[in-house]
């Protein structure tokens, strides 16, 4: 993609819809947040809010030539590999290209597709096709799974994958970043605290809006369950937090505590937190400022997530 941007990025969904209400202004608070705590790198998508992010966003931007806007393509249409085409590769850029108010996006990204999307010829050459029409500068994929993942980067023109990568999904250590890296493909780490789960804040008596999908998407009965506390089962996942937080450094959040975890991590270009005020995106922002995690808390991580995280989620996506 050629662009260098901050270690601490910021995911936009919430800024569209299902994480409860976010307002036009308290978004624009929180975009500024972000950008006054030296983030440089939005990450956002046509479907969240059917556009609505991708607006509020492109209203944000205009002379902000320093920020790089990743967006997402794919999610609005009956989730079909036939439905993948030039066609609708140049219809779905336009309509993002129009909401985010530029000629050209920085970067887009297929959103979690079928499977057999990233194995096929005809959506790369799709996809060079827009690069080489400068609809787009670059594109990436976002999967669900480590194969798909490995798929993408197996192609020349892939800049990026983004994938769920936090203390409780440990699997793309093992052969996605390495294999990233010798790429030169980007990483951007998305669910970094599943789902808030690793923000510490919760408890068993936390309950969430009814338009939310920590809520609604509990077994996955909207999409792929491993986008809602990245798979992990609710009092699992609150039992995995108590045993990890005495690792958490003196003056620092458990949050900061889990994006320092993957910012230590070799190959990860960005890792995106959401955050849906600025108190948030300041405070996500101030991770990158923590010390690396010693050895020892590495360790204990893994030894977490092995306990019991891993029987969970490590052969299912």
């Amino acid at each position: 993609m050629g662009r260098t941007v901050g270690v601490i990025g910021l995911g936009a969904w919430q800024l569209g819809a299902d994480w409860g209400e976010v307002s036009e202004s308290d978004a624009h608070a929180t975009l500024q947040a972000a950008v006054d705590s030296g983030v440089t790198f939005i990450d956002t998508a046509d479907v969240y809010g059917d556009g609505r992010s991708e607006q509020i966003i492109g209203s944000f931007i205009k002379d902000k030539p320093q920020l790089t806007v990743a967006t997402k393509m794919g999610r609005r249409v009956a989730q079909e590999p036939g439905n993948y085409t030039l066609d609708n590769f140049r219809a779905w850029t336009d309509r993002s290209r129009a909401n985010l108010g530029v000629d050209t996006l920085d970067l887009v990204q297929l959103h979690c597709p079928p499977t057999p999307v990233f194995s096929t010829d005809a959506v790369y050459d799709a996809l060079d096709t827009l690069v080489q029409e400068k609809r787009i500068k670059a594109y990436g994929v976002s999967v669900e799974k480590v194969d798909e993942a490995l798929a993408a980067i197996a192609r020349p023109g892939t800049a990026s994958v983004q994938i769920i990568l936090n203390a409780f999904r440990l699997k793309p250590l093992e052969r996605v970043l390495p294999a990233a890296a010798e790429a030169g493909v980007g990483i951007i780490a998305r669910v970094p605290l599943a789902s808030g789960l690793l923000s510490g804040k919760y408890d068993e008596s936390t309950t969430f809006a009814a338009n939310d999908h920590r809520n609604y998407n509990r077994h996955g009965e909207s999409f792929d369950v491993g986008e809602t506390f990245s798979g992990v089962d609710f009092a699992t996942g609150l039992e995995a937090v108590s045993r990890l937080r005495p690792f958490v450094p003196e003056g620092a959040t458990m949050a900061q505590f889990a994006l320092r975890w993957i910012i230590d991590q070799p190959a990860v270009t960005v890792v995106i937190p959401g955050a849906r005020n600025q108190s948030q995106a300041h405070a996500n922002a101030a991770a990158a400022e923590l010390a690396p995690l010693s050895a020892e808390t590495h360790e204990a991580v893994t030894a977490v997530y092995d306990e019991l995280i891993r029987p969970q989620v490590h052969d299912r996506w």
